[in-house]
């Protein structure tokens, strides 16, 4: 299917042209024109309805705001938004919050002022109300990956629960009972519910015969060794066989622990992440994740953003949930020892 870009070329103009033509907001030359209508009959190109509808607004442009880009899953995200809007004629202005709360609040109030005809905000830790107030006071807003209670912005996320559910239960199906959960709070919706999916994957292998040690932060390169030095100063006898780190940046602090402690994975500890978007396959060992498809995430996004209207919470789908799969490598072997339940361990 032809899209923008190709029309473009084909008229020999650039991918702006064609779509400020196309919405009315810009005149040609009648010569111009015509190589435009030419290219769009020979391509047999439709326009995509919903850009056209966000393209009558003020400047053809969303904002994305996420927490930081150098993250190799906000950076595929960017990368999947950049590339849905550049196919659909539109510009993206992207904001980078460092995960600060106050450079959001910030960022949100030069977005409503500003020229942006809607926006994809994405953070990384628990929202406030305030947070949440200024979503519901702009105009076109989608919510993804993490949840800010209280807003009635359409949400897209991936399903935590099922990629927690699908970590312990094939955690527990190698024989897995006492396990270390690291990952986000429970007032992050991410946090909350890998951690209720990865407790019924374990429960429904095992029964009640099982234990969850739990460790939560941020999900950070920082939080991933300060988890992994916790596990390595544990007695050896009295540590889990198993950990969920649930984030690629988790997950490198802990194998970077874990591997200066000389632990080696998966003969005493097997490991499983969540995420899959940096390059887990070349790690030593190669380790066993939950796939996120943030790629599908951001086209998504963007996609639910063009065909909703906050002003109308009529038309709001409801909460969108995009499937994850569990890639099974290296990092998972049978525990080296039997389970005996430590009554400290959450349940």
């Amino acid at each position: 299917m032809a899209n923008l870009q190709d029309v473009a070329t084909a008229a020999g103009v650039s991918k702006a042209t064609v779509s400020r033509y196309l919405n009315g907001s810009l005149e040609l030359p009648e010569r111009t024109a015509s190589l435009i209508d030419a290219a769009i009959r020979t391509l047999n190109y439709t326009p995509n309805p919903h850009a056209r509808r966000l393209s009558l607004g003020r400047s053809d442009t969303i904002a994305l705001i996420v927490p930081d880009i150098s993250s190799p899953f906000f950076a595929a995200l960017v990368g999947a938004v950049e590339a849905e809007a550049s196919d659909m004629g539109l510009a993206l202005a992207l904001y980078a919050t460092l995960n600060s709360p106050e450079r959001e609040l910030s960022y949100l109030d030069l977005v409503r002022t500003g020229h942006a005809d809607g926006l994809i905000f994405v953070t990384n830790h628990a929202g406030t109300d305030r947070l949440a107030q200024k979503i519901n006071h702009l105009p076109r807003c989608v919510v993804v990956d993490e949840d800010v209670v209280g807003t009635t912005a359409p949400k897209i996320f991936c399903d935590n629960r099922r990629g927690g559910w699908l970590a312990g239960r094939h955690l527990a199906q190698q024989g897995h009972r006492h396990v270390l959960f690291v990952g986000g709070v429970d007032e992050m919706v991410s946090g909350a519910r890998r951690f209720e999916g990865f407790s019924a994957g374990i429960a429904e292998v095992s029964g009640p015969d099982h234990a969850i040690d739990r460790i939560s932060g941020l999900y950070t390169v920082s939080a991933g060794r300060a988890a992994g030095q916790a596990f390595v100063a544990r007695d050896p006898a009295s540590r889990p066989t198993a950990i969920f780190a649930t984030s690629d940046e988790l997950l490198i602090g802990l194998y970077e622990v874990l591997a200066e402690a000389g632990i080696p994975i998966p003969q005493e500890v097997s490991v499983v992440g969540f995420d899959d978007v940096g390059p887990l396959h070349l790690f030593a060992p190669a380790v066993t994740a939950v796939r996120q498809p943030v790629r599908d995430l951001g086209q998504h996004a963007l996609k639910l953003l063009l065909a909703t209207d906050n002003a109308d919470p009529a038309n709001h789908p409801s909460e969108v949930l995009l499937d994850v799969t569990l890639i099974e490598r290296n990092s998972v072997a049978p525990p080296i020892r039997p389970f005996h339940r430590n009554p400290n361990s959450e349940e």
